[in-house]
């Protein structure tokens, strides 16, 4: 709304807040068949993937959660998401490179990280904030190109005014997302290794995705980095700004966390 008001002062707000109410009714209802179909997603059947839809199932059944639909994404990069507004309307993606390159329990310890965030309802907070993200960015750039009202047009610090606002939109709402999507992270990898009962499995896979995400591309991801804190390890490319402003925590500090449950879990046996 201050963006709104800075374009076109009361109009311009109110416009502003029928587009965050349209956005975030969109993000609410339909964001995650958006997200889906942004990646390709297809329906995983039981026929054309045995192991990964049986995993989902036992594991979504110790969770106590009603099975969530199953998508595969055709991307050599080895990842995974989950989407959705709530447990009775959730999906989990995962990536042809991920069912090709982790094992067994690697693989269980990824489907559990992705349920974890299901249960706590983890999906609707951060695809809303993928999706308002992208908005604000865009409302901000709407601003700089009408260049605001008259009034704001003739001031002598108009092109500093929108210089800032182009830069302190964006950079703000991704600092929010940044900071709920690492909290999460965290929290699902905790009830993700508790719900397996191998750490040691899921911080394996941490480093086995974070490793061939380093050179094996995501040209969609690439195409839409305000989606790139549902992935379980950043998809993006890696350059100096994606590491900057990544949306997740650290792979070398998730995998400690996973090994110190390890080693407490060992003592207490």
């Amino acid at each position: 709304m201050a963006i709104g008001y800075w374009i076109g002062r009361g109009a311009g707000a109110a416009i502003a807040l029928a587009f965050a109410a349209a956005g975030n009714f969109v993000a609410y209802w339909v964001s995650d068949r958006a997200v889906l179909a942004m990646y390709g997603a297809q329906p995983a059947n039981q026929a054309a993937f045995p192991r990964l839809v049986a995993q989902v199932d036992r594991l979504a059944s110790k969770a106590g959660l009603p099975p969530p639909r199953v998508y595969v994404i055709d991307n050599d990069q080895p990842n995974a998401f989950a989407t959705g507004r709530n447990p009775q309307h959730a999906a989990i993606a995962v990536t042809t490179g991920l069912l090709g390159t982790l094992d067994e329990a690697e693989l269980a310890g990824v489907i559990a990280h992705e349920l974890s965030h299901i249960r706590h309802r983890d999906t609707l907070t951060m695809t809303v904030t993928a999706t308002l993200a992208g908005a604000i960015g865009m409302i901000s750039n709407l601003a700089i190109f009408f260049g605001g009202s008259d009034e704001r047009r003739s001031s002598p610090f108009a092109g500093i005014a929108g210089l800032l606002l182009l830069l302190l939109a964006p950079l703000t709402a991704t600092l929010v997302q940044l900071a709920i999507s690492r909290t999460r992270e965290y929290a699902a990898d905790a009830r993700a290794a508790s719900l397996t009962g191998q750490p040691l499995a899921l911080a394996r896979a941490l480093m086995r995705i974070d490793e061939m995400a380093r050179w094996v591309p995501n040209d969609d991801a690439e195409r839409n980095p305000a989606t790139a804190s549902l992935f379980i390890v950043n998809p993006l490319s890696g350059t100096t700004f994606d590491t900057l402003f990544a949306t997740h925590p650290p792979i070398r500090e998730r995998v400690a966390r996973l090994r110190h449950m390890a080693q407490f879990d060992a003592s207490k046996n």
